[in-house]
């Protein structure tokens, strides 16, 4: 059996340093795992790990924008198109590799998970070749210091998951940043209360969204009143999202995020996650 783990979120979000920490862990395991690119637009020198299989073995955005005239986004989008009506190569790579994880990174254009067909066609050509495939969807923690900028965060990944129509985990990437005891002044107060009210961000509360403090840098706007409330309506009768807070500094909590996606794929006959309940929460959850 093979598995195909597609890696996905906004730019910055720390999705390539991952797949690299995944990779070493895998190794570390006595597991096998191969990092797959499909960012066309992807520097050699940024890749830990060689890529076996890659996306600018077939087309690159440089070339698309140097021969057709095209901008990064445009450029893009036809690099996906030609992806797709080449596929027969991408099987051909696929054909390769057995009972191993493919790591699959993923640009980082939000609109390829959220209203684009190009990654719903590739899942669905991956399963069609045998690959039990999911997603994982990264958001930086970071974003947890803007409650309105966090669900900005949780709407797009929500609008992902029903995109794709696949097993789809949330991960709220980079809780290093979160979890440090410095305490400066000139970060401002939001890090320290994203520690204090974590888990509310991790199963957000929609609550957060309709309340706020006067004492916040951009309180709400009375005018955007009637539309915070219909999002909070939106997040309550459809609690898709969830996230499993990831430190790549704690091996136990790369494992963590490992487990749940053994379990959504079926890997192996005895891999049982760990439920989010049981995280080592403490050093998030106080000041």
């Amino acid at each position: 059996m093979r598995y195909a783990l597609l890696v996905t979120g906004p730019a910055g979000a720390g999705k390539s340093t991952f797949c690299t920490s995944l990779l070493t862990h895998l190794q570390a395991s006595k597991r096998t795992g191969h990092l797959v690119n499909l960012d066309p637009a992807a520097e050699s020198e940024s890749f830990e790990y060689k890529p076996s299989i890659d996306i600018r073995d077939l087309i690159t955005l440089e070339d698309v924008m140097e021969e057709l005239g095209y901008g990064p986004n445009g450029g893009l989008v036809y690099c996906f198109e030609y992806l797709l009506q080449n596929i027969d190569w991408l099987q051909e790579e696929l054909g390769e590799y057995a009972d191993d994880y493919l790591i699959i990174d993923c640009p980082g254009q939000i609109e390829l998970y959220t209203h684009h067909p190009f990654l719903p066609t590739l899942s669905r050509e991956l399963s069609r070749l045998g690959l039990r495939t999911c997603a994982v969807y990264l958001l930086e923690s970071q974003f947890m210091e803007d409650r309105y900028k966090f669900f900005a965060g949780v709407l797009s990944a929500m609008s992902a998951m029903v995109n794709l129509e696949i097993p789809f985990i949330n991960i709220m990437s980079k809780m290093d940043l979160v979890s440090s005891t410095s305490e400066d002044p000139a970060k401002g107060r939001n890090g320290i209360r994203a520690r204090r009210d974590i888990a509310r961000y991790l199963d957000p509360d929609p609550l957060l969204l309709a309340t706020t403090s006067g004492r916040e840098p951009n309180p709400r706007n009375p005018r955007f009143h009637a539309l915070n409330q219909a999002i909070v309506q939106l997040i309550e009768d459809h609690p898709l999202v969830s996230f499993l807070p990831l430190d790549l500094s704690s091996t136990d909590s790369l494992e963590t995020v490992l487990s749940h996606i053994d379990y959504t794929m079926q890997y192996g006959e005895d891999e049982e996650p760990k439920e989010p309940r049981d995280l080592d929460e403490g050093d998030f959850a106080e000041i």
